[in-house]
């Protein structure tokens, strides 16, 4: 098969969420959100692969610090299912991990699905902590608990980017996956605060004071009328208190009273405390994936 791999341009955006959508499914991964990823984070290499005017595959890494010693650096590699098989992916695996030498890695870090952990373990990957992926319908989600004493809720449009940023910071190193980041403000402002799909009217916090304790960040698809909670978490001198269940159960009600219908979310299958809480919401596990790690 004749393919050619380059490097993405914004107007690729259609045809990257095309592949997402194919690939994970569960993901919320707009082509609006895909676009601005493409002209707002310099911090990433985006490659494609086409066929004729097809994009049949998609490469990525974020790119290190400059300063960072011997980092791991997290990659993905997506392929069209029905054009797996062909050496697609793993053209893109060779430039990208060409690439992510140059960039000084020590290791590559990719989450592989159940139906790529053989590509990926053939290629010299060694697998490791298992991922689910959890559905919920909105319309069967509890009543959120009341609100501790003392502490207010609030939606994203309540806060400073600045506070949601430091509680992101302070949660980010305990996801047992080791796939959340805290990235420097600037980016993280722009890439992730500004993000096309960020709802913040969806997205929670409880302060306590102008603090954040706990908060829910959340995307949607209005579209799909699918909402994925990207990132959950309380810091670690509130936790014990069931601000996660909190958060999350006011975060979603809202999204059934928006009109969406469907909710996702992932996990570290560790993370006994979030899997628990998510359980609680009416999340079923809805398929596995895997991170697996290659030394360079």
């Amino acid at each position: 098969m004749v393919f050619e791999i380059r490097t993405a341009v914004p107007e690729d955006a259609v045809g990257i969420a095309a592949v997402w959508a194919a690939a994970m499914p569960h993901l919320v991964m707009t082509a609006r959100g895909v676009e601005a990823g493409l002209r707002n984070n310099p911090n990433r290499v985006v490659l494609v692969a086409t066929t004729g005017s097809e994009i049949v595959g998609y490469g990525n890494i974020y790119l290190p610090a400059p300063d960072a010693v011997a980092p791991r650096v997290r990659i993905t590699v997506q392929v069209l299912p029905e054009f797996r098989g062909q050496g697609i992916g793993s053209a893109i695996l060779e430039r990208i991990t060409a690439r992510s030498i140059e960039a000084g890695a020590a290791r590559l870090l990719v989450v592989a699905s159940n139906d790529s952990r053989d590509f990926a373990a053939n290629r010299g990957f060694t697998i490791g902590r298992e991922l689910s992926h959890s559905h919920a319908e909105l319309s069967a989600v509890p009543a959120a608990p009341p609100v501790p004493d003392g502490l207010r809720l609030v939606d994203y449009n309540a806060v400073q980017p600045e506070q949601i940023w430091h509680a992101t910071v302070a949660v980010a190193h305990g996801d047992p996956s080791g796939l959340s980041s805290a990235p420097p403000y600037d980016e993280w402002f722009a890439v992730e605060w500004n993000h096309p799909e960020l709802r913040r009217d969806l997205s929670i916090a409880v302060l306590d004071g102008s603090s954040v304790l706990s908060f829910v960040t959340t995307t949607a698809d209005p579209q799909r009328k699918v909402i994925w909670s990207a990132l959950t978490g309380t810091i670690p001198a509130a936790r014990g208190q069931g601000l996660a269940k909190l958060v999350k159960a006011v975060a979603l009600g809202r999204a059934r009273d928006a009109g969406l219908v469907s909710a996702y979310t992932g996990n570290d299958s560790g993370n006994k405390p979030m899997l628990a809480v998510n359980e609680w919401l009416g999340y079923r596990i809805a398929g596995s994936a895997w991170t697996a790690e290659k030394e360079l």
